[in-house]
């Protein structure tokens, strides 16, 4: 009888350890996640992914990492007519309407307002008001930035300039950028720029905001291009000189040669215009010091924000599970990880304000610049179309830029050829 009982005590022991090994032996959980950038962003993003997984090893993460911008948003848009996004990607504000009133999206409006980690009012208020159309939240904010000057403290040093200051003005920049523009071994050829600046309606949007004009006729509900206004005209004039008159920018042959970011990280340009992004890639320079500064002021302080999100694909299997990754990743915890990659501006106030960002040992040593701008800072129309009409409008105003036509050849040609992308917007209201 003994012997009968032990073995059925042995077979239901053997039955039990069964059960739990099968149990433990569960599928975890998949959730895609789709991110562009160098290897220093890719590293951060890698960070959050394995801080995600220790606190919810039921769900695994894969990571899709395209470089380029450019490449990563071929490879979406792809992706989504395919009708196999990834679950979870990263989108800037300006693109991600057209995936949205194309049905790609979730809305995540109602899930931070059940959620228990975040909440709307956690976040710098731009970047809840950049997500929005048709009266829905479709993503989470990550970060929020603004345009920046980096410039190159021992070229100033060098020519015994004084640093930039939160308040200097068109005419010290311009200056400035005189001084840093040297041709060494007198050549005939420039050596070291004063200037780098990719010449595109992004670019130029502040510059107009701060003569006091507008890049569309009305920012709410746009129907045409507003760059052939007397305040847009002078401001893209302005950029132009640094080009055509001045000579302190690269031109179209130097450029395509080498780009002024490359010139910038080499010590060969003193004055770049960025946003927040290219401070992982800045942090690798070992040869000099570098800082950021506002921008120069015209005759009123404005800036042009800079914000991506993360985002849910409609067609998500395990939604839950990826609501949980991006709630997680946008939690004071995650992006701390991202911030301390000085990646971003965290979106997350009370993470902008912690030493995640604001690290003094790290540069820039000026991070609260992009902290000071934020009241500042204006957003482009949301609209489905606007990746149309920017792409358009700045191969125009590159080709002034660099010479090629006027600035008021550059604008007309802008204005005709943006038109059918407002009519389009304007159609699908």
């Amino acid at each position: 009888m003994n012997t009968k009982r032990k073995l059925y005590t042995y077979l239901f022991l053997l039955i039990v350890l069964l059960i739990t090994a099968c149990r433990e032996q569960k599928p975890a959980r998949q959730v895609s996640f789709a991110i562009f950038g160098d290897p220093a962003e890719l590293a951060a993003y890698e960070a959050l992914v394995t801080a995600f997984e220790n606190e919810y090893p039921d769900i695994k993460i894969q990571l899709r990492h395209t470089p380029g911008q450019s490449e990563y948003r071929r490879r979406l848009a792809t992706e989504f007519s395919s009708g196999s996004p990834s679950d979870v990607m990263l989108l800037n504000y300006r693109r991600f309407a057209t995936f949205a009133e194309q049905g790609g999206l979730e809305p995540l409006g109602p899930y931070l307002a059940q959620s228990q980690h975040i909440q709307a009012s956690d976040f710098f208020e731009p970047t809840i008001e950049a997500f929005q159309l048709d009266d829905q939240l479709w993503c989470i904010p990550q970060n929020v930035s603004s345009l920046v000057v980096y410039y190159n403290r021992d070229l100033f040093d060098a020519a015994g300039l004084s640093y930039p200051t939160d308040d200097w003005a068109r005419d010290e920049f311009l200056a400035a950028a005189r001084a840093l523009t040297l041709d060494e071994d007198d050549d005939g050829r420039i050596d070291q720029y004063g200037v780098g600046i990719d010449p595109n309606l992004f670019r130029l949007a502040p510059l107009i905001w701060q003569n006091g004009g507008e890049l569309v006729d009305d920012p709410i509900n746009p129907t045409r291009l507003a760059l052939d206004t007397p305040e847009a005209l002078d401001a893209l004039q302005w950029l132009v000189d640094l080009q055509v008159k001045e000579g302190v920018v690269p031109d179209a042959e130097a450029e395509a040669a080498e780009s002024s970011e490359s010139r910038f990280l080499n010590g060969r340009l003193g004055l770049y215009f960025n946003s927040r992004r290219g401070v992982p890639t800045y942090r690798t320079i070992k040869d000099f010091t570098w800082d950021v500064a506002p921008l120069p002021r015209g005759s009123q302080a404005a800036g042009i924000l800079h914000s991506d999100a993360y985002c849910l694909a409609a067609a998500t299997q395990d939604k839950e599970a990826a609501w949980q990754f991006i709630e997680f990743a946008n939690s004071a915890a995650g992006q701390k990880i991202v911030a301390r990659s000085g990646r971003t501006v965290p979106s997350l106030k009370v993470v902008a304000d912690s030493p995640a960002f604001l690290d003094p040992s790290l540069p820039p040593a000026n991070s609260q610049v992009f902290i000071d701008t934020i009241p500042e800072l204006r957003r482009v129309p949301i609209m489905t179309t606007w990746a149309g009409i920017e792409e358009t409008a700045s191969k125009e105003i590159e080709r002034a830029f660099y010479g090629q036509v006027s600035v008021q050849e550059a604008v007309d040609t802008a204005v005709t050829l943006t038109q059918p992308f407002f009519d389009e917007a304007a159609n699908g209201r």
